[in-house]
């Protein structure tokens, strides 16, 4: 039997095999970041790195929106589930075996790993940074310490409360706390869910990971309240996406 390959390889895999792309995707693996957040990270020209963010935009990989605390930033975005989406599909047009998990080693006992400690900070702490803690904390389970605090104290948005309750989650008893209650202890992960924490989170002990998400704030939404309530969904969604890719980090370093 003939066996027909395909002409050339996928596009996909053609866009990863330059290093400065892949270089910007490793920085963007971790953390939303700014252009020159980008220059700094990868040691090269401002106008080249926005070329090759340019070329990883245009399979959507990496999307970009204008932060909220200062309109003239740009916050680059790689979006991982389209990328293992792209990797799997391109394993699969080599042979269908290939994405194929192979069956789980056994694991010798080990003592179980210090709990992994992560904040996340937003402005006001009512309904992104909220969501996120009661979201760690049910998908992480024992596995995690999680808190959340703001720049400013308000309260948990209703409107948060009952998107999470939606999906199995209880943050009534959850409060608003000012990030100040937490300079004086030490977190393995800072994580900021809105641009104006982002750009002026203080500096922890320990000198934990920062990462910044930067998600809309769905608070922000007016009109009718299905169209609020749509937004809360659209950020719990993203929240909880980039919630279990910050499991499987854990998971890969040893946390």
């Amino acid at each position: 039997m003939t066996v027909a390959y395909p002409a050339q390889a996928p596009s996909f895999l053609k866009l990863l095999a330059h290093e400065l792309r892949w270089r910007l995707l490793e920085a963007l693996a971790r953390s939303d970041r700014r252009v020159q957040e980008l220059v700094e990270l990868v040691g090269e020209p401002h106008n080249l790195v926005s070329y090759h963010l340019r070329q990883l935009r245009s399979q959507a990989l990496v999307s970009e929106r204008r932060s909220a605390a200062d309109g003239r930033d740009i916050y680059y975005s790689l979006d991982l589930d389209r990328l293992k989406g792209l990797y799997l599909a391109a394993g699969e047009s080599l042979h269908p075996g290939v994405t194929g998990r192979p069956a789980a080693a056994a694991r010798d006992a080990v003592e179980p790993s210090p709990r992994v400690r992560v904040l996340f900070l937003c402005t006001h702490n009512s309904a992104r940074s909220q969501m996120a803690e009661g979201i760690l904390r049910e998908l992480g389970g024992d596995r995690v310490e999680v808190a959340s605090a703001g720049t400013e104290v308000t309260r948990v948005h209703p409107l948060a409360v009952r998107e999470m309750a939606e999906r199995g989650i209880d943050i009534s008893g959850q409060h608003s706390k000012h990030m100040d209650e937490f300079l004086g202890e030490r977190f393995d992960y800072v994580v900021t869910v809105c641009d104006n924490a982002g750009e002026s989170c203080p500096i922890f002990p320990g000198d934990p990971e920062r990462i910044h998400w930067s998600i809309p704030d769905p608070s922000a939404v007016e009109g009718e309240k299905k169209t609020r309530q749509a937004a809360f969904k659209r950020a719990a969604d993203e929240l909880t996406t980039r919630i279990r890719y910050l499991l499987t980090l854990f998971e890969k370093e040893g946390r």
